[in-house]
């Protein structure tokens, strides 16, 4: 492709050659008024020696054409999965590429779009202005959208697209599609443990009328817990109960309808982390001692705990005179507590209290239902619990899982985590404990036990048991033999982490969710889903996922830490998922709990019909084309791009410069002889 191109490239400035041509022009006009010989020709002498100081050139230009760009933009979301949608595309993408390709001309930008991560819906634009980004307004050829129309960023003119050319539309799916669906418009992300919380949700369904009744299914955490008939069109509200502390999933669920397009909408999920406002711990300190503040301290330090603490400052025993009314500060109200309210404390701790006659036996009684019925209660043993007057002698020794010798060992030594210690999560991976002997310092006390329940978490001296975790019922205790915690608190010999471990003691008594010994949990991790499994057995795990899809298939298990085994699966599909290892179950949602994707299925044109008709475009449903594409022309720029079965694509007018070829008209030997023959004939004149 050749252009010529016609310029001046001046020898003098612009000024001196316009002065010289004014000149000229000037005396020109005066030998043409006095008629003098010869005018015309020293009036072309002039024009011409004007002319060739302003340096005409003759310029030969060869071009090559650019092509223009189409961008095939694919629509790959989770609804294009629904019925023959994907294949329609698939086919449709196909006829693109080679009808476009078989123009000359043209270049084809293949974009596919996913879900977005975000939950922002099917972003086809967004996606198109990032592909196109790089290419000139000039030489976009058009671009085609190949989806079911349910797009989220449609543009609200044409003007922000920033290009001029036709956008078409290719719509999968079929004519008269119907879908009935379940939408959640109020749902709580953060519960508190025992509040009860409202969910409100609406059926819809564009086939049935006004009024119309539809059964809908309520579960949590897997399991059936009421169904209900919901009036569609209306919201419906729901007082859900919240019975644990963690994650709860719940699902409404509305039946299925005859012929309606799919029923992954047919269930909405919400999940829900649940939290303790309040855990409520009664402290009871048989005496003043070094530790007791130890206690105080690690407890007003957790916010979530509302602590009451009592401490027997004088046993009944001792009598020294001392008025009643200065004994104590508030009266010991052991009726109110251990009778009437106790059932209200999540945890009671006994730190080196012995029986002296405060508390009478009754109670003791109560307390060992008070646990066998849920609750927790830890001992934090001193000597009092080795002597006569030890807690085991009470009805409450009838659920502690470690009956004192009546000795105690009096030398230092190091508490050190045991091997079933290692998996336990209250001391698995507690700071120090990593190395041997642990990188914390010496205690000095040891109550010297025999256990007879539950799980030896640190020894002692010896192989002694220090801190045993046993369950009772429904009820947890937790017994700590030594009274010498504090040594780690006040620094002695470097310390040691007594406010993870006391801390970690404490939330595994009111049944923290993280340090249960035997739990099975399932999260999502972007499209993955993480199982872990925490147990005290020494056997691998067998673990299965059951998807959406019904499927259920093993998940492969590997030993993160010691107690923790760890599983992944990969590009898991969008949707509820129950993993078991026959005893224990767990639930996980991979992907947004109500996500924009499928709250319309249903394919439409008219989301895409305006921006495609204000830019000459068309949209056209491959359906009633037997799933072929329309015919594909080429038009310039200047005509519109759509009709009756076809849709056109501008052909671009950008080129690229390849050469050129410079031509001075008054250089050379061409020019020198033009200006001589006119100056000789004018010579030649005026020699007659």
């Amino acid at each position: 492709m050749n252009n010529f191109v016609f310029h001046l490239e001046p020898l003098l400035p612009w000024w001196l050659i316009g002065g010289l041509g004014g000149l000229l022009l000037v005396v020109a006009l005066y030998v043409l008024f006095r008629r003098l010989s010869g005018a015309f020709l020293r009036l072309l002498a002039g024009a011409l020696l004007v002319f060739a100081l302003t340096n005409p050139v003759l310029e030969r230009e060869e071009r090559e054409p650019l092509p223009s760009v189409v961008a095939v933009v694919v629509d790959d979301s989770g609804s294009q999965g629904i019925g023959e949608r994907r294949a329609q595309t698939e086919q449709a993408v196909a006829q693109l590429k080679e009808r476009i390709g078989a123009l000359s001309g043209f270049e084809v930008r293949e974009v596919h779009v996913g879900d977005a991560s975000d939950d922002s819906g099917t972003a086809l634009f967004g996606a198109l202005s990032k592909a196109v980004d790089d290419v000139p307004p000039d030489r976009l050829g058009g671009a085609i959208m190949v989806t079911d129309g349910i797009v989220h960023d449609t543009p609200s003119s044409p003007e922000s697209l920033g290009f001029n050319a036709p956008v078409h539309a290719l719509i999968t799916g079929e004519e008269d599609e119907y879908d009935r669906r379940i939408v959640l418009e109020r749902a709580p992300r953060f519960a508190i443990l025992g509040e009860d919380q409202t969910i409100t949700y609406r059926v819809i369904d564009p086939r049935l009328s006004p009024g119309s009744l539809v059964r809908v299914t309520l579960r949590i955490d897997g399991r059936e817990v009421a169904t209900d008939m919901a009036v569609v069109g209306e919201d419906q509200v729901i007082d859900l109960p919240i019975e644990h502390a963690g994650r709860t999933i719940v699902e409404l669920e509305v039946e299925p309808a005859e012929g309606e397009l799919t029923t992954d909408n047919n269930v909405a999920v919400a999940d829900i982390d649940v939290v303790r406002e309040h855990l409520r711990v009664l402290l009871v300190s048989g005496e003043p001692h070094a530790g007791e503040r130890t206690w105080r301290n690690v407890l007003k330090s957790d916010a979530a705990v509302d602590l009451v603490h009592f401490t027997i400052l004088r046993p009944p025993e001792k009598q020294d005179g001392t008025p009643i009314h200065e004994l104590s500060l508030i009266a010991f109200p052991t009726r109110e507590l251990f009778a009437e309210k106790i059932d209200e404390f999540d945890l009671i701790i006994f730190d080196r209290y012995q029986r002296r006659g405060v508390l009478p036996i009754l109670y003791f009684d109560n307390i060992a239902r008070y646990v066998r019925d849920g609750g927790a209660v830890l001992i934090a043993a001193g000597p009092d619990y080795a002597s006569t007057a030890s807690l085991y002698s009470t009805p409450l020794g009838g659920i502690l899982p470690a009956a004192p010798t009546g000795n105690v060992t009096e030398a230092p030594y190091r508490a050190e985590i045991t091997e079933l210690g290692r998996k336990h999560p209250v001391t698995r991976d507690l700071p120090g404990g990593d190395t041997s002997p642990p990188s914390w310092s010496r205690w000095f006390r040891l109550i010297d036990t025999d256990v007879t329940a539950g799980d030896v978490a640190l020894k002692g001296q010896d192989g002694k048991p220090l801190l045993v975790l046993a369950h009772e019922n429904e009820g947890r205790i937790a017994m700590l033999l030594s009274d010498q915690a504090w040594l780690w608190a006040r620094g002695f010999e470097g310390g040691g982490p007594h406010g993870a471990l006391l801390r970690r003691i404490v939330h595994w008594l009111m049944g923290e969710p993280e340090l249960e010994e035997e739990a099975l949990t399932a999260r999502a991790d972007g499209n993955s889903l993480i199982v872990e499994r925490q147990t005290l057995g020494s056997e691998k795990p067998e673990i299965t996922a059951t998807g959406p899809d019904d499927k259920t298939n093993p998940v492969p298990m590997t030993e993160a830490e010691p107690g923790l085994w760890r599983g992944r699966v990969d590009n898991a599909s969008l949707g509820l998922y129950k993993v078991s290892d026959g005893k224990m179950s767990a639930l996980a949602h991979i992907g947004v709990a109500d996500p924009v994707e499928f709250r319309e299925v249903v394919s439409t044109p008219d989301k895409l019909a305006p921006i495609a008709l204000a830019t000459g475009g068309g949209v056209v449903r491959l359906a009633s084309n037997n799933g072929n594409i329309p015919r594909i022309a080429a038009v310039s720029r200047r005509v519109s791009a759509a009709g009756s079965g076809w849709i056109g694509l501008k052909r671009s007018d950008a080129t690229i410069l390849k050469s050129v070829d410079r031509l001075p008209l008054f250089g050379g030997l061409m020019g020198l002889a033009l200006l001589l023959g006119v100056f000789a004939s004018l010579w030649w004149r005026e020699g007659r």
